[in-house]
């Protein structure tokens, strides 16, 4: 008989994070306000208007250089 010893999952922290969402019905890209390196980005794959909102994610940090949106 074979039995598991796999460890229990962990909960993994989330909360609420802003984000910018594709303003295109068709796309469905969006990215974390802290990773994106402009005040009004644009979407990364199809060049349309972003808009802004809320979103559950898990808890990330963005650890690398301190950059200024332009």
């Amino acid at each position: 008989m074979y039995t598991s010893r796999k460890k229990p999952e962990e909960d993994i922290p989330e909360e609420i994070t802003v984000i910018w969402s594709c303003a295109n019905p068709q796309c469905k890209c969006w990215m974390r306000d802290n990773f994106s390196l402009s005040v009004q980005p644009s979407c990364p794959q199809c060049q349309s208007a972003m808009v802004k909102g809320e979103k559950k994610l898990t808890v990330l940090s963005n650890t690398s250089y301190s950059h200024t949106k332009v």
